[in-house]
Formats: structure tokens, sequence, C-alpha cells
């Protein structure tokens, strides 16, 4: 063990930064969750709160609280179903692209949305949408239609969501994709030309199984989405007039805990999202291990 310690030193300390943030941010912070199954409340600590067993846990008994888990369901299959295909689908693409100015200016286009924050993309959607002046219903005005109150609507909350995370997040998911295709071995492509085989042919038979393992991997880390759908991107956008399709479990502890003050309900509800986000990652990575031999661990 001191061996490889010693041999690879410098490999230790370049890491060391990362695992010291990894300690405080993600593992100290879980002595919390004994809030869980506390009577917390401000003026005490969670040490010295009496503990009131799964009290915490009566909200499994509250209608609006499965309201709120069929919304983030709801919401997590439509972004999983449409945002999970799309960057293998752009890669795709963008890998036939033989133009390497252009390859690149696609590239930039795609995965820029990436760096602006959810509350700027709120703005723009807010500009573009709004009844009063939203070039949207500008343009529906002109062309004779009706203008639509899109983010009071409930029926046009989700694909606006929807959208919206595929057009910020396209374009840096496709990043990895791109790396594994670089990383097939050319001459596998020459010979599959030599044999007659087209784009599609080759697309299907060497590209895609080349990158089947990164697929998998991603599809592993994505499984906490399916219950985190993302509260900076719903909050901006929810109003009281969209909430019974926009309150998701992350705004529901963010409103139990922080601005109703019911701190060990919204502890409990994000210990169970973490419990069931936990079994997905474990369930998705041993049927990844079955199916394609190929997991995070």
């Amino acid at each position: 063990m001191f061996t490889k310690l010693a041999k690879y030193r410098w490999q230790y300390l370049m890491i060391l930064p990362a695992v010291v943030l990894l300690l405080l941010f993600n593992y100290i912070p879980m002595a919390g969750i004994q809030v869980a199954f506390k009577n917390f409340h401000l003026g005490t600590t969670m040490w010295n709160s009496p503990w009131v067993g799964t009290e915490n846990f009566s909200f499994l008994q509250d209608d609006q609280f499965w309201l709120v888990v069929r919304n983030t369901i709801y919401i997590a299959v439509l972004k999983f179903i449409f945002g999970f295909p799309a960057p293998i689908i752009l890669a795709l693409l963008i890998n036939e692209l033989r133009h390497n100015g252009f390859k690149r200016f696609v590239q930039s286009v795609s995965y820029l949305p990436h760096f602006f924050s959810w509350i700027v993309v709120a703005y723009i959607l807010q500009s573009f949408l709004t009844m009063d002046g939203g070039l949207v219903n500008a343009i529906i005005v002109k062309l004779g239609g009706d203008p639509i109150f899109f983010l009071g609507s409930t029926t046009w909350f989700r694909p606006i969501i929807v959208v919206s995370s595929l057009w910020k997040e396209i374009g840096w998911n496709t990043i990895l994709y791109l790396a594994a295709i670089t990383a097939i071995d050319p001459q596998l492509y020459e010979a599959a030309k030599v044999e007659g085989a087209g784009k599609w042919a080759q697309m299907r038979h060497i590209t895609l199984p080349g990158i089947k393992p990164t697929i998998s991997i991603i599809l592993i880390l994505s499984m906490p989405s399916l219950i985190a759908v993302g509260m900076d991107q719903i909050y901006p956008l929810m109003n009281a007039a969209n909430q019974p399709v926009a309150d998701v479990l992350d705004t529901y502890i963010l409103r139990s805990g922080l601005q109703q003050g019911y701190f060990g309900m919204a502890t409990a509800v994000g210990l169970l999202s973490s419990l069931i986000s936990l079994i997905l990652v474990v369930s998705t990575n041993q049927l990844s291990r079955k199916v394609n031999e190929e997991g995070l661990w």
C-alpha cells in the first residue's frame, strides 16, 4: 500500500482537492439526515433536537405530496424520452460533417447555451412567451390567432420545460459521445467502405456499437434525474397559474423547508428521494451489466 502511495504520490496529490471537496460538501453534510427523524426548528441544533421517530414522514398520507410525485414523474419521463437520445443523434450528425470549420461552428453554437444560468433562460423565455409584447404571441396575432398565456398554462408548461432543457443541454451532452466516436478505429470504417457499406450501415454497425459503453455509463448516471428534475429550471417559471403541474419534489422541499419552516419533513422528503435515486442507479447498473456487460462498477 505504502509503495503504491509513494509511486503515485503526484497523482494522489492532484486528486486531493477534489477528494476534500467531496468530503466537505457530500459526505459530512449527510449528518443532517438525522433531522428527518427529529423535531428540528430554528433556535435549536440538530444535535439537541428531540427524536420523533417517523413522525416527519406523515407527508406520505398527504394527497398534495402524491400530486407532486406525479408531476415529478411526468416531467422526468418526458425529459428522459426526449433528452437522452437527442445528444446521441446530434453527435452522430455532427460526426458526419466533413467541413471541419463548419463542424466546430455547429459544436460551439450547440453547447453555448449550457453556460447560461437557468435564471437567464427564464428571462429569455418570458420575453419570448409573454402575452404583452412577446415575440411568439406577436407572430400568433399577426397570423390571425389569439394570444396564449404560455407561462400560466397547465397545458404548455411541460412542453416549455422539455424544449428549454433540450436547447440548453443537448450540445453540452454531445461532447462525451463525440469523444467516444473519435476513439473508434478508423480502419473499421475503411473496411466497411470496401465491403460497400453506406453511411447508415456504418453508423448502425460501427459507430453505435463503438459508443455503446459510453451510452450505458451516461444512462446510469442520468437515473437520479428521474427524481431531481431540476428546481433551478422549474422554480423561476413556476407561478400560481401553472403550479398544479409545475410543483415537483424539489420545489415541494424548498417550500416546505425554507418557506414554511417544516425542516424535518423537508429533510424526510429529500431522504426518500435520495433512496429512490440510489435504487434506480444500482438497478440500472445491474441491468446494464447483464445486457451490455458495461457498468460503473
